[in-house]
């Protein structure tokens, strides 16, 4: 399996995504689709970053556009959906990193220039450009995104919402050539390490907000990846950043084991000594045997010392019913030394409320916690049926295949009923059955 691996410590903006990605092996040729569109360049530079040699994307304005094109001007204030390339004051990344540019004096800066759109507006920008189907997918999904952080900080509908700083030209080719490289370097699997957001206050178009700002909060409630704060009293995690990595990455605690094709080093605009400020990726195949997969849930408890038998009997039934996963029920010693009961049941988040309640209905019980579980680790299950030639007659057994993220099969296993009645109609016992069904489906999948 092919990864790529973003080391989010020193958070993530879009240009320090293209960077990085241009870095570990990007073809900078995809980018073309972008350029055609709009009135803007993409300028690569090397740049050092407290000894790290690090590539710097900076997005030009052509010479057939001017910072007057900007309804805006050139204030560059946030808005809670901008930060990309903000102010100087606030901004931790900053809007680039003062390389000498020898494009001629007719090139410009492309920081919040161009018109500022709605999300509808950038949508048919997307649409228009000649992109592969996918890129144009993932880029009109990392929009969505942030439409949808704005509006539900606005409190408007997604269709009003309209961009500052990432509806300009820039902030559009860093979402789309994002995309464009991310497919170029074709990884099966994207994750991200926790995302720093850095610390301190930001102004914005609504007056000064502490980091991170509310349009990052938002989309980190909708992507798998955590946030941590610090190191530096800076901005660290724009919106835009999130958007990309909130669309195509997977969270992940530490870089998995791969053996390393390719690295990356995107570079922020300031210096922020002792630390380099540079979002670094990683780029090869996994190691080793892949990831179970993660699976959001949520764990609800009660103990019981007075229901009786035939209440915990119907529990798997009645909990099932109402959204629970998996229903358990351990024998307990309760206060007095009494003989009492600990129900455990396993449900997803969005149904936690409603199978607590099934369970204080069921039960009477006064109380049901919730055990603070996030997620589990879970194999991707699926069933194929074992077909058993015994005694000349054909039997069919139904098996249990377990694997990994990766589809390596793991552990099969076949269900107990069908071979109790395969059993039941010949002279093997059950265990012999079992053994039959499961070696077939082994001899299948290579795994014996």
């Amino acid at each position: 399996m092919r990864i790529l691996a973003f080391d989010g410590h020193m958070g993530a903006s879009g240009d320090m995504i293209l960077a990085t990605l241009l870095d570990a092996g990007g073809d900078p040729d995809v980018l073309e689709p972008v350029t055609d569109r709009l009135d803007v360049e993409y300028r690569i530079d090397e740049a050092d970053k407290s000894g790290i040699a690090a590539t710097a994307v900076d997005v030009l304005l052509t010479d057939t556009a001017s910072p007057a094109d900007d309804d805006h001007g050139h204030d560059t204030a946030h808005d809670d959906s901008d930060p990309d390339h903000g102010d100087p004051d606030h901004d931790g990344h900053g809007p680039h990193d003062g390389h000498t540019h020898d494009h001629g004096h007719d090139d410009s800066h492309a920081e919040g220039h161009g018109p500022h759109r709605s999300y509808l507006e950038v949508r048919e920008i997307v649409a228009d450009m000649d992109l592969e189907p996918a890129v144009e997918r993932d880029a009109l999904a990392i929009f969505e995104l942030l439409g949808e952080a704005e509006a539900s900080v606005h409190g408007e509908d997604l269709e009003e919402i309209h961009f500052h700083e990432v509806g300009a030209d820039d902030a559009i080719a860093d979402v789309v050539g994002a995309a464009a490289l991310l497919h170029d370097l074709e990884p099966d699997r994207v994750v991200t390490t926790p995302l720093a957001t850095g610390g301190g206050t930001v102004s914005m178009s609504h007056g000064e907000y502490p980091v991170p700002t509310p349009a990052v909060v938002e989309i980190a409630q909708r992507a798998d990846w955590s946030l941590r704060g610090g190191p530096v009293d800076a901005e660290l995690l724009t919106p835009t950043g999130a958007a990309i990595l909130g669309h195509v990455a997977e969270g992940v605690d530490s870089v998995p084991a791969l053996s390393v094709d390719a690295a990356g080093y995107g570079a922020g605009g300031y210096d922020l000594d002792p630390h380099p400020n540079v979002l670094r990726v990683l780029v090869g195949d996994g190691n080793g045997r892949g990831e179970l997969v993660k699976d959001d849930i949520a764990v609800l408890e009660t103990n019981l010392d007075d229901a009786p038998p035939e209440v915990l009997g119907g529990l798997q039934e009645t909990l099932t019913a109402a959204g629970a996963r998996d229903v358990s029920i351990l024998p307990a010693t309760m206060k007095k030394s009494r003989p009492g009961h600990l129900v455990k049941v396993i449900c997803k988040p969005a149904d936690r409320e409603r199978v607590a309640r099934k369970l204080a209905d069921e039960t009477g019980t006064l109380g049901v916690r919730d055990a603070g579980v996030t997620h589990r680790w879970i194999a991707n299950r699926q069933f194929e049926t074992a077909s058993l030639e015994i005694d000349g007659d054909e039997y069919a057994v139904s098996v249990k295949i377990a694997s990994d993220a990766d589809g390596e099969v793991y552990d099969v296993s076949a269900e107990y009923d069908d071979a109790l009645a395969v059993a039941g109609q010949t002279s093997l016992p059950v265990r012999a059955v079992m053994e039959r069904a499961e070696a077939a489906v082994r001899a299948e999948h290579g795994t014996e």
